[in-house]
């Protein structure tokens, strides 16, 4: 029986959940930020965010599922995002759905990511019946690889890619691949 799909996951200390007007502004401040961008091609204009948050809500209305906002309750009401994607480019493992997530600065170190990318984990496996999950980034980008590998997670070096949608010699271009496979049983 399939289970029926949440608007939102809570955990001890997130509210993960669909988008609100409201989170734009936050969303366009996050991507303007070079310190959270340094593993992106650019930062973002106010109008490439918003197209950004546009596209996340045309995968919720498209697949039930996608980036939720995440919500530190008594804390701030938009801290980034994080949970499930398809993504939009052809390479070796796609068709696939990944795993991502992007913080605002101020609440890096705290452990947010990795709590709520394990409850996307969950439920992409648990709800979706998924039977791989994905998460990819930069060689360099050492702090989403970290919480890839807490998740659990696993990276084979013989499978990092030139991201496609990167020109050739672009200094971001090479990408690792991290992959789990649903729990069995």
């Amino acid at each position: 029986m399939a289970h029926p799909i949440p608007e939102d996951l809570r955990t001890p200390r997130l509210w993960l959940r669909r988008w609100r007007p409201e989170d734009r502004a936050p969303f366009a401040a996050l991507n303007a930020d070079p310190q959270v961008m340094e593993h992106m091609p650019s930062v973002a204009t106010r109008a490439e965010s918003d197209a950004q948050a546009d596209r996340i809500a045309a995968h919720f209305a498209e697949h039930g599922f996608g980036l939720w906002a995440m919500e530190v309750p008594g804390v701030t009401s938009f801290a980034g995002f994080v949970g499930l994607s398809i993504p939009r480019f052809e390479a070796f493992f796609t068709p696939c759905v990944e795993i991502g997530w992007r913080l605002a600065a101020e609440f890096w170190g705290r452990g947010y990511a990795t709590e709520g990318a394990r409850a996307a984990l969950a439920f992409g496996f648990d709800s979706l019946r998924l039977p791989e999950i994905v998460s990819f980034t930069t060689l360099t980008n050492e702090r989403s690889r970290r919480v890839m590998e807490r998740i659990g997670l696993s990276h084979d070096p013989a499978e990092e890619f030139d991201h496609p949608l990167l020109p050739p010699g672009h200094r971001l271009r090479r990408h690792v691949l991290y992959r789990l496979r649903a729990p069995s049983g």
